[in-house]
């Protein structure tokens, strides 16, 4: 499936926006982006295996937060930095 990421984690997919991946679930497509991209998951998955506060997932628009969210290979999943302030 294709998966666009975020500039700011552009530095841990080689410099890629838009990469492929496998899994059935939301936490199975982050281990396989995590095998092609080594750090990768950290900077969007936390140790209590939460989705980062500041990340969002969003699989055809809507807003992900749950790792055994399904998905499936025509999915477009979108990893994206969230912003804030003031």
């Amino acid at each position: 499936m294709t998966v666009r990421v975020s500039t700011h984690l552009h530095s841990y997919t080689k410099g890629q926006s838009v990469v492929e991946a496998q899994g059935s679930t939301i936490g199975e497509l982050m281990a396989d982006l995590d095998r092609r991209f080594p750090g990768l998951r950290f900077r969007v998955i936390d140790e209590q295996d939460q989705v980062r506060p500041h990340i969002n997932i969003f699989v055809h628009r809507t807003l992900v937060r749950n790792l055994s969210h399904p998905i499936s290979s025509d999915d477009d999943v979108f990893i994206l930095g969230a912003l804030s302030g003031g």
